[in-house]
C-alpha cells in the first residue's frame, strides 16, 4: 500500500491550496481515506475524513474552509483549504482505512505566513 501527497507549500493568510494524495494497494472505492495534520510540538490531529459512501467529517478549527473530495477513477483524495490561516501551518498526512488496517502516506508541509 502506497499513499503519495502532494501540493503542499506556501500560502499567505487568507489564500488556498489544494494537496492530493494518490492510492495504490488498496481497493480506494471501499477504503475511508482522511487528512490528519501535526503541528510542530502537538499531536496529529484529524482534519477532514470521507467514507466510502462520500459521508464527510471535518474538525470544528477547519469547517467551512476546507473541502474533503475523493476521485474514485483517480484513487485519488483531495483537500481543498481555502481561507487558510497561521494555525494550520503542520504536516498533513493522508490516511486510509482499509479492511480494518491504518495506511499513512510520508506527510507534506503546508506553511501559511505572509
Amino acid at each position: 500500500v502506497q499513499l503519495v501527497e502532494s501540493g503542499g507549500g506556501l500560502v499567505q493568510p487568507g489564500g488556498s491550496l489544494r494537496l492530493s494524495c494518490a492510492a495504490s494497494g488498496i481497493i480506494f472505492s471501499i477504503a475511508a481515506m482522511g487528512w490528519y495534520r501535526q503541528a510542530p510540538g502537538k499531536q496529529r490531529e484529524l482534519v477532514a475524513q470521507l467514507s466510502s459512501g462520500a459521508s464527510a467529517n471535518y474538525a470544528d478549527s477547519v469547517k467551512g474552509r476546507f473541502t474533503i473530495s475523493r476521485d474514485n477513477a483517480k484513487n485519488t483524495v483531495y483537500l481543498q483549504m481555502n481561507s487558510t490561516k497561521p494555525e494550520d501551518t503542520a504536516v498533513y498526512y493522508c490516511n486510509a482505512v482499509w479492511v480494518g488496517d491504518d495506511y499513512w502516506g510520508q506527510g507534506t508541509q503546508v506553511t501559511v505566513s505572509s
